[in-house]
């Protein structure tokens, strides 16, 4: 009996490294398959009140209602975003902290910002698209040309006089602007401000500057009403809200097509059954009639990613187009 017992030992050891094991083994599976079964946090890197903000709280209730889960929208801003970014790259890839990323986080700040310790596209999943919010080409309602053809004449005609504004160095605004005057050779003399899109367009609206890009949804209401005038927009097709300005692309301008987008993404190292899972509530929530009408309303496209891999194809495509240009005119964060 006492030769066997070290055998027995061993035997016994054996079976509870084996259960311990397939516990350990089980348990990811476990989790990925009744996932979610808490709260989801969607960290948004701007304050309350902004699109990103509205974006999120407009998905958070359809969204919660798919998922049988509270989605909780946090709000973490500073740094261009940056702040919130850092924090969600830096929390744990189980499904339960996600990440609302725009085309300045994601796209922009890591060829503007030096210091920045996130990379995007190796520190997080994408998922998927939710909004898309063109650009708008504004001018001065005193402005003489009417269309792109005749701002192009125009500013030919007058290099290096005609100003444009932009809410900052490193703003997509600005970057919409330097990629269409290098596409059309225009000689032009940018205007930064700070604090968003609206002490730009103001001064537009004012003639202390001529033109600038901003989103639909910011200038969409100034035309309507006459206190701007639209020579084109970034869409490639026209917009519902605006059916007589055309595109820039049909006037011309191929390379002027682009949006400030918003789109989910979650940690780097999240299992793939959970992003498949968030994908398909997140298809599913932008089908949605209300939120379609309230993000039109607002000039926002609600739209979705076909798979995470296309987001994550379409980050990849937009991040090199604005990392071109940053490059090229050699922008630096403000």
């Amino acid at each position: 009996m006492k030769a066997s017992t070290p055998v027995t030992r061993r035997a016994g050891l054996a079976v509870l490294l084996s259960a311990a094991a397939g516990l350990a083994l089980a348990s990811p599976a476990s989790a990925q398959s009744d996932y979610p079964n808490q709260p989801i946090t969607v960290i948004v890197p701007f304050a309350p009140g902004g699109a990103s903000d509205f974006a999120a709280r407009l998905l958070q209730p359809r969204l919660s209602e798919i998922l049988g889960q509270q989605i909780v929208v946090e709000n973490r801003d500073g740094a261009a975003g940056n702040v919130g970014m850092d924090i969600a790259a830096r929390a744990k890839p189980d499904g339960y902290t996600l990440f609302l990323g725009n085309v300045g986080t994601v796209s922009i700040n890591p060829y503007l910002f030096s210091s920045l310790r996130v990379k995007p596209l190796e520190d997080f999943i994408p998922i998927s698209i939710v909004a898309d919010t063109p650009g708008l080409l504004i001018a001065n309602p005193a402005f003489p040309p009417n269309n792109v053809k005749e701002l192009v004449e125009y500013v030919k005609a007058r290099p290096g006089e005609v100003n444009f504004a932009s809410p900052g160095t490193g703003s997509v605004n600005r970057l919409e602007m330097e990629a269409f005057r290098r596409e059309a050779g225009l000689d032009m003399v940018h205007v930064p401000y700070k604090g968003g899109a609206g002490p730009a367009t103001a001064d537009v609206m004012g003639g202390h500057v001529s033109l600038m890009f901003v989103t639909i949804s910011s200038g969409i209401n100034h035309v309507k009403g006459g206190r701007l005038k639209a020579l084109g927009v970034t869409t490639r097709e026209r917009v519902e809200q605006l059916p007589d300005v055309a595109t820039m692309a049909e006037q011309g301008y191929p390379k002027s097509v682009s949006s400030s987008w918003q789109g989910l993404l979650a940690p780097a190292g999240t299992p793939q059954p959970i992003i498949d899972k968030l994908h398909a509530a997140v298809v599913e929530a932008m089908k949605d009639e209300t939120i379609k009408k309230r993000m039109a309303e607002s000039g926002v496209i609600a739209v979705s990613s076909p798979s995470p891999a296309d987001f994550k194809a379409y980050i990849q495509a937009d991040a090199a187009k604005w990392s071109g240009v940053i490059q090229e005119i050699g922008a630096k964060a403000d």
